[in-house]
């Protein structure tokens, strides 16, 4: 409900003093969102897809170029830069999913099991990635890891 994904059913919310209900446009410029299974176009490369989701969140077109590199270079995925999703791995597409949700300067970032399916190097790649990225930020997360709960929670909700 907070991300805009699913109606509200009861109660009010707001993000940075915006009404999630009535405002989820203005809120949408300044979310990142990384769902639990990837939401890629098949047809479009890691680099469109960065563009894309720039100017989704208004970013300054000039200012663009630069936060796509950085995005590209952040998950370390340079040498798939200009591959189509489509022939991207499991775990690569995980890390483009993240970068997503983050670029564009997000400030709350909705991260629903962004380590999942991938090996254990390339989860601790994300974490670490994610350590970096969260200053600033509001950063929830979901995982069933309470190992990676622990590593990067500040706080910690668990649900029965």
């Amino acid at each position: 409900m907070l991300s805009g994904f699913i109606d509200i059913t009861g109660g009010s919310a707001e993000i940075f003093g915006l009404d999630v209900e009535n405002q989820m446009d203005d809120i949408r410029l300044s979310m990142g969102v990384c769902p639990q299974h990837d939401i890629l176009f098949d047809d479009l490369t890691v680099r469109e897809h960065l563009n894309l989701f720039a100017n989704f969140k208004g970013m300054d077109p000039k200012d663009i170029p630069a936060a796509i590199e950085q995005s590209i270079a952040d998950v370390d995925l340079g040498l798939k830069a200009d591959d189509l999703s489509k022939n991207l791995s499991g775990g690569q597409k995980r890390r483009l999913s993240v970068a997503i949700a983050f670029i564009g300067n997000s400030k709350v970032i909705f991260l629903d099991e962004p380590t999942s399916g991938m090996d254990t190097s390339a989860r601790r790649y994300i974490w670490d990635l994610l350590k970096r990225y969260k200053n600033d930020k509001i950063v929830i997360l979901t995982t069933h890891f309470m190992d990676e709960a622990d590593y990067l929670g500040d706080r910690i909700g668990i649900m029965g």
